[in-house]
């Protein structure tokens, strides 16, 4: 208790000293003119319909100057028909042969380039957003964005389209967004967004807001977005879109040949503006890139992110609000995978999605195949949330699997309560989680829960972090993954990030950590479990966009069992404290090339160790890009010495935003595996893919090289609106 009384102490101080004036720029408010004749979208944005609307411009940087008007004109204008949402976008450049532009993919990596960035609010509930971004050679990205920016799904992919143009005075960009491709409320009387815009120019390091540029808050953080009006004219026609799909293909592996066919598709029904049910059946995830491999040098399993479309989705309407990343009460991997990663069909599944009024809703229910074995198995998830006030939020969940007649449940309430306007206008988090499992073939048992809670106050100057968390040996939530188990936990990180002053021209910000405690004990005897005490004696952002840092490590781990880290290489139960230095060199992404390397080095277990991992980019062009990772891991302890090695080459091409691909190869010596992996994706339009897929993997032990499996495999998706 003491402890985190200090902590909110700390946070009081900190607060009154830094104090700043809300970010609104005026105007604050965009109309949007309706308009009969869909313009031409060619990035030209020069059709008669531009001239009807108004134009704003009052752009202010947030980086480097903060508060000083935009270096560059920008200006922006929206029109609208009753289908769609148009968005032109006036991107002046008195050096445009200095505009960094090398990506075109879909879903690009917008740090690294000149881009503008759309956010829309359409519920207006100042916390859940729809994110468009583009560069100057018109690649795609999209996300949304969910509690006023606490969390965000990178993985959405709207129906909508953009084209850019250059020229000897900048770019400039013009949005087509379906009005489908939104949810928005339809019991109002008018129509009110939210609505913000962002500009980066990367050769400058400079970075323009409309609204809300101050460095404690992001473009996320839709509370401080201006507003958008004109949009009296709405479609609110339903539709259906369906979304069939086939793959044709081979598997050979271990001199077998396997023919691969199948087919499926989705049905997706807007039920109305807001809500959206989704059937899928026989459902395929061939297109899904290999994960990236992993070496593991700890006692505690690996986490592989979700990568499937379809589960990436919904991923924040089925989020326990647990946070961190010991205890995940749900885990989508473990549907239609298994231990191994390999795939377990899914026959059918079902989801609802929306929101209405101030209550978000999320229905999920899939049903996989019988296979190797295993049962056929459903998986169901139900979760509500409801905002409260301005920005805070109270949710309830329930996670099922059934299967062979058991039933299992895990079931969490969930709180949460931010504020933009904490002592003035800064940042303040603080909630927490209760989940509870139950099975039928037992009934409750004692401790079988898990809790925790946290209180975070992040800011650009002074960031707190501190929470706690506790998960008993009785709790398995079988639909989720647990990292540590039969543990409680403390966890505080502060950080000090002053700015620069003018005898540091080359600095942007300074970053300190004098503490970041993590202590966790095994629940049961209260020994501890793991220590690691982090001092951050020095680390810098630089204006050139390369960082580093400097970090020392007090870290203890007491193993209950005996412990293999390698193969015949045994760590005896015990408690073991070392001290470790680390060191981490980045240099700017968007130059044509660039470097990231970390080192680790001190004192392991009961011996010693050196780790490196090296990133080397090069970005040839907006056609073609490659990078290459090297990881080595030479430990030496007093049961033995052992070394590790991953190499990794990844090769990104790009002949337009719609045909592109990806190469990656790994090598790992720790599993003795090569893997390649081939993928490309053609879209002959907004909505439709076609992909070709082949993956390889090699036995590499032994020093002998031998081909394990191949396949190939082409599938196509096609897009029907009725």
């Amino acid at each position: 208790m003491k402890y985190h009384f200090c902590t909110f102490i700390f946070i009081v101080i900190t607060s009154l000293s830094s104090i700043v004036s809300a970010q609104v720029g005026m105007p604050n408010a965009i109309n949007a003119a309706f308009v009969n004749e869909k313009p031409k979208v060619d990035g030209v944005l020069n059709d008669e319909v531009w001239s009807r609307a108004t134009k704003i411009n009052n752009f202010t940087q947030r980086e480097l100057k903060i508060g000083e008007p935009s270096s560059e004109r920008t200006e922006v204008a929206i029109i609208t028909t009753a289908q769609y949402l148009y968005v032109g976008v006036w991107c002046y450049d008195k050096q445009p042969d200095k505009i960094i532009s090398k990506e075109l993919k879909r879903d690009f990596n917008y740090d690294l380039d000149d881009n503008f960035t759309i956010i829309i609010d359409t519920y207006h509930d100042l916390r859940n957003g729809f994110m468009f971004v583009t560069n100057p050679n018109g690649a795609r990205a999209d996300l949304q964005v969910f509690n006023n920016g606490g969390t965000s799904n990178l993985y959405w992919n709207g129906v909508w389209n953009v084209i850019t143009t250059r020229t000897d005075s900048g770019w400039f960009a013009e949005f087509e967004i379906p009005f489908y491709t939104l949810k928005y409320r339809t019991n109002v009387a008018e129509q009110v967004w939210g609505i913000n815009f962002e500009r980066n120019i990367r050769h400058k390091r400079e970075q323009v807001l409309w609204q809300g540029w101050s460095r404690d808050n992001r473009i996320q953080q839709l509370n401080h977005a201006g507003t958008l009006t004109g949009l009296n004219s709405l479609s609110n026609k339903k539709y259906i879109e369906i979304k069939p799909y086939a793959t044709a293909g081979g598997l050979l592996a271990n001199n077998s040949d396997k023919l691969l066919l199948n087919a499926g598709g989705e049905v997706n029904y807007l039920l109305t503006p807001t809500y959206r049910l989704n059937l899928t059946f026989n459902t395929d995830f061939a297109q899904v890139e290999s994960d990236q491999q992993q070496i593991n040098l700890t006692r505690f399993p690996l986490f592989f992110p979700e990568l499937r479309e379809f589960f990436l989705e919904g991923e924040d309407y089925f989020n326990m609000g647990f946070g961190g990343n010991r205890i995940i009460p749900f885990y989508t991997r473990k549907i239609g995978l298994n231990e191994q990663r390999e795939t377990v069909p899914i026959i059918a599944g079902a989801r609802l999605l929306g929101k209405e009024s101030n209550n978000t809703l999320g229905i999920m229910s899939i049903q996989t195949a019988a296979v190797d074995g295993q049962a056929s198995t459903n998986y169901s998830a139900l979760s509500w949330r409801n905002d409260i006030g301005k920005q805070s939020v109270l949710g309830a969940m329930t996670a099922t699997k059934y299967e062979s007649g058991r039933l299992h449940t895990t079931n969490a309430l969930n709180g949460r309560y931010s504020t933009s306007k904490f002592l003035g206008n800064k940042n303040l988090d603080m909630g927490g989680a209760f989940i509870q499992v139950y099975n039928t073939d037992v009934g409750y048992k004692n401790e079988t829960y898990a809790y925790r809670g946290f209180i975070s106050y992040p800011n650009d100057r002074f960031a707190v972090y501190s929470s706690f968390q506790r998960g008993p040996m009785p709790f398995e939530p079988e639909a989720g993954l647990l990292i540590r188990r039969n543990f409680r936990e403390g966890f505080t990180d502060i950080s000090f990030k002053p700015r620069s002053r003018n005898k540091f021209k080359r600095v942007r910000q300074y970053e300190f950590k004098p503490a970041s405690l993590t202590y966790a004990q095994y629940d049961d005897t209260k020994s501890i479990q793991t220590l690691e005490y982090r001092v951050q004696y020095f680390g810098a952002d630089l204006k050139s966009g390369d960082k580093m840092v400097l970090n020392y490590t007090i870290v203890a781990e007491g193993l209950m069992n005996d412990f293999e880290i390698s193969k015949n290489i045994i760590i005896a139960k015990n408690t073991y404290w070392w001290r470790q230095w680390e060191a981490d060199v980045k240099t700017f992404r968007g130059r044509t090339f660039a470097v990231a390397s970390n080192f680790i080095w001190g004192e392991f277990y009961d011996g010693m160790a050196l780790r490196n991992r090296t990133d080397v980019f090069w970005r040839a062009g907006k056609y073609f890009n490659m990078s290459v990772r090297y990881e080595i891991n030479e430990v030496k302890l007093s049961a033995g010495n052992f070394q590790t090695n991953l190499i990794g080459s990844r090769i990104e091409y790009a002949v337009s935003p719609n045909l592109f691909g990806s190469l990656l190869s790994q090598w790992n010596t720790n599993q003795d595996e090569l893997n390649l992996n081939f993928r490309m994706r053609y879209i002959p339009k907004i909505g439709t893919d076609l992909y070709f897929i082949f993956n390889q993997l090699y036995n590499a032990g032994g020093g002998n090289i031998s081909v394990k499996s191949t396949t190939v495999l082409a599938k196509l998706v096609w897009r029907f609106v009725l």
